[in-house]
């Protein structure tokens, strides 16, 4: 079944393996029960986000850290914001990089996505996954843009010409059999994960705001303990 990631988090961590999870408009129930401890919260995240399966606790004192997670209560609501960050390249000396995300924890167990910011995360910059079953690591890491940009292609490539992430669009996958195993949400980097099984699936974006259609169905292969990439093209229109 479909482990998808609709949320973000403020992660970090050198090394490791993405999205992005998508950000949703409303509240995500995640595991069953209530939340009454920080370890409970950060449970409800990887529940929602998979990928940030192995994420530990910030250790102030741990140099090179990039993958971390923090934690701290809601004033006066009973519940707990936790932020999670992802970094890379060269953390022993601060990381160059890094992709974060800010939740929120309700008591009875709901996620919601209070901000992200940062780099599109680099598929091996995720923690490293659990140790059984399917984990954040066998799935399918999605990466949405929209070009062109600029109507003249310049060379050298203009920077401000690469193509643009398309955030919010829809993709539905699909396995084999045509049973479908699920939606996922491109997050504001134009990027999201959907941890799957391994097998062939059928990926179709269905659409997002300011584009007359999706890119055409891409048929890919999930290998047990692999991501597979996949880049959904959107044309801009621009001549």
């Amino acid at each position: 079944m479909l482990l998808v990631v609709m949320v973000a988090l403020v992660a970090a961590s050198c090394g490791g393996g993405f999205s992005a999870i998508a950000p949703t408009a409303s509240p995500v129930p995640s595991a069953a029960g209530p939340v009454v401890t920080a370890a409970d919260a950060v449970q409800r995240v990887i529940t929602e986000n998979p990928r940030f399966t192995g994420i530990t606790a910030r250790d102030p004192n741990l140099i090179g850290q990039a993958n971390w997670y923090e934690v701290v209560p809601a004033s006066g609501v009973g519940a707990f914001i936790v932020t999670m960050r992802i970094g890379w390249g060269d953390c022993p000396a601060g990381c160059i990089d890094e992709h974060t995300w800010t939740y929120a924890v309700g008591p009875t167990g709901f996620v919601t996505l209070q901000s992200e910011a940062g780099s599109p995360v680099p598929s091996d910059a995720w923690p490293s996954p659990g140790s059984s079953g399917i984990t954040s690591d066998t799935g399918i890491h999605i990466t949405a843009v929209a070009g062109p940009v600029c109507p003249v292609e310049k060379f050298p490539p203009d920077p401000a010409c690469a193509p643009k992430p398309v955030s919010n669009a829809t993709v539905l996958i699909v396995d084999a059999a045509g049973r479908e195993q699920g939606m996922v949400l491109t997050d504001a980097s134009g990027q999201t994960f959907a941890g799957l099984a391994p097998g062939q699936y059928t990926v179709t974006a269905q659409g997002a705001s300011g584009f007359m259609s999706g890119p055409e169905p891409q048929q890919v292969t999930v290998e047990d303990g692999q991501v597979t990439e996949v880049t959904l093209g959107y044309d801009t229109g621009i001549r």
